[in-house]
């Protein structure tokens, strides 16, 4: 129906309430002619006459008595569907939430975040799926809610929140070697064996190119499919690790050592991105404003 208009169904509704155009116009707040023009259109769209004189007033018609509750409960089926979301009550909220993030995330912010989750909103639900795949039609689909860590690839459809800077150092296991010969060096650190992570096997990363360009290359003995497994294997043998920062605080103390990197390799931002099909949802605001505020003073 291209020339439908809900103005006439609010109309309609004031007047079957009111029986009166005078009370109805002013219920809407129009000049009594604009409503009296207003009944015009009802009678020639509908083909009844709706309102009918009955002594000194007005009174609705058999097929207008019929309409009433019906129209009644159009009009406000109407302003909800065209109102703003009521408030949430986070209390009584009962929904599942997927969160797409990496192994470390997990082992060092879940349970955190569960404990903040249910302090507030107990009937909601985290469920960590692996970062492996960062296709964003899993975002565009719903079957993830939020992502976590570096910047998706082809992001330029999401919305994105810096959380923190993150930056990778060093790590070995107490009493390595690395520690008893004077300050490390780019050429020290390259030649000692080294653990490192790649989920394909081909661990040119940042760390290789800023000592490529210094003329050097790291002796890789092992490669690992994450980096929990780099300071678990750092830990407990001559090989070092290289991890991002953040990453330190799943480790037990006195397991490793960390050290800052003798050569400069860029930092890099962490963000939680999410499909702006979720930007207004109220509960989804909340779980992205709570992870907000607990990384805010990262970096």
């Amino acid at each position: 129906m291209p020339d439908l208009d809900l103005n006439l169904l609010v109309a309609l509704d004031a007047l079957l309430k009111e029986q009166s155009v005078t009370a109805a116009a002013r219920r809407l707040g129009l000049s009594t002619s604009a409503m009296s023009r207003t009944l015009s259109r009802l009678r020639a769209r509908i083909g009844d006459p709706i309102l009918v004189p009955a002594g000194r007033g007005l009174v609705a018609t058999p097929h207008a008595v019929k309409l009433a509750a019906e129209v009644h409960a159009l009009h406000e089926a109407v302003q909800a569907v065209l109102s703003r979301p009521p408030a949430v009550d986070l209390s009584k909220i009962d929904r599942h939430i997927t969160i797409r993030a990496n192994e470390a995330f997990v082992l060092i912010f879940a349970a955190e975040l569960s404990a903040a989750v249910a302090a507030s909103a107990p009937g909601i639900r985290l469920r960590f799926a692996p970062r492996a795949d960062k296709d964003i039609r899993r975002l565009r689909d719903a079957a993830v809610d939020l992502d976590i860590g570096l910047l998706p690839p082809e992001s330029g459809e999401l919305r994105c929140q810096t959380l923190f800077t993150d930056r990778y150092v060093g790590l070995a296991r107490p009493g390595h070697p690395i520690f008893e010969n004077g300050p490390i060096t780019a050429a020290s650190y390259s030649a000692s064996g080294h653990v490192v992570f790649s989920p394909q096997a081909d661990y040119a990363g940042p760390v290789d190119r800023a000592l490529a360009e210094l003329g050097f290359r790291r002796d890789v003995r092992l490669i690992v499919p994450s980096f929990p497994a780099v300071i678990a294997v750092a830990a407990s043998s001559d090989l070092l690790g290289c991890v991002p920062m953040s990453y330190r605080q799943s480790v037990t103390k006195g397991d490793v050592e960390t050290f800052e990197l003798p050569f400069a390799v860029p930092s890099f931002t962490i963000v939680q991105a999410w499909h702006p099909r979720m930007d207004a949802d109220p509960v989804h605001r909340w779980l992205r404003g709570l992870i907000f505020a607990r990384f805010k003073t990262m970096g």
